[in-house]
């Protein structure tokens, strides 16, 4: 009993005092917050995953989007399944204009889509992230998909990225840069099998993805690649950069870069990562409360 006890207790404070204040404390308030209403710009639409343990992290990535941005870009939402009626019902009363996408209902309408591509019929079934990549696609109602995680919150105008997501012209996919290269394939070896060159540092956290990028006859190929599914946690951003080094691609400025060390420093945005993400409570929390919760 002393023993789970203290476990619970240092688990719940490892990253200091600040950190669970800022996690148990100020992050729940986000339900008092006023809802975000008028999201009906489908020049480029919103998509994300969630979760019941996700739940509240979104609320902050989406409001501090909102917020700093000034943007009403149209809104999906996607359950995985776990979220609770209670929290849909909130995720309905704060963002009123948003789809909210039944897990149940992709799971039927979007596998019966990929009826003719048989290895990604089989990805979509047994990948838990594999529907950042197939449902956003079936729902996405515009040309351009803003792919936002909800780990990644807004602190100032993100201009360079907004820039990118609405200039009619620009037609490459954009995206953070991540701490370091981390894809299931051999970058060498997919030059060699399909003729292109996969950038490096590629991450699907944040960034803009065009409709015509995500081709299931291009990821029914990649997912013929020996060594694709040898992480269970990187296919899905393994499969973005395939896709978008096929299609053009660059990164967003190195002011958009995952990092681990070190104090924001001026970056319109950050992306918490797992490693850090004590941070998004102790930092970026601390640093939005006022302005998200008195919007």
């Amino acid at each position: 009993m002393i023993g789970r006890m203290w476990y619970r207790v240092r688990t719940k404070f490892q990253h200091g005092l600040r950190a669970a204040w800022y996690r148990d404390v100020v992050r729940p308030k986000i339900l008092m917050s006023a809802p975000v209403t008028g999201l009906i710009d489908n020049q480029c639409e919103i998509h994300v995953l969630t979760s019941r343990d996700d739940f509240l992290n979104l609320m902050w990535a989406l409001k501090s989007f909102y917020v700093v941005s000034g943007r009403k870009f149209a809104l999906a939402i996607h359950n995985d399944g776990t979220l609770s009626d209670e929290q849909l019902k909130s995720l309905g009363h704060h963002f009123p204009d948003a789809r909210i996408i039944d897990r149940e209902t992709a799971d039927e309408v979007v596998l019966d889509s990929l009826t003719d591509y048989l290895n990604c019929r089989e990805f979509r079934q047994t990948n838990l992230l594999s529907p950042k990549l197939f449902d956003f696609r079936h729902y996405l109602n515009s040309d351009r998909m803003f792919l936002l995680d909800s780990d990644v919150l807004f602190f100032e105008d993100p201009v360079e990225l907004l820039r990118r997501l609405e200039a009619p012209d620009y037609r490459l996919n954009s995206v953070n840069g991540d701490v370091a290269t981390a894809y299931t394939v051999d970058p060498v070896d997919v030059q060699h099998k399909f003729g292109f060159q996969m950038i490096e540092r590629f991450n699907s956290g944040l960034g803009l993805i065009h409709r015509d990028s995500i081709r299931l006859d291009w990821i029914e190929e990649f997912l013929e690649l020996p060594s694709i599914l040898s992480h269970v946690w990187r296919i899905e951003q393994t499969l973005f950069a395939l896709c978008s080094c096929r299609f053009g691609v660059e990164l967003l400025p190195p002011e958009y870069d995952v990092f681990l060390n070190g104090p924001l420093n001026g970056q319109p945005s950050r992306h918490y990562v797992g490693a850090v993400r004590h941070e998004m409570y102790r930092e970026g929390i601390q640093r939005l409360h006022s302005r998200i919760l008195n919007e």
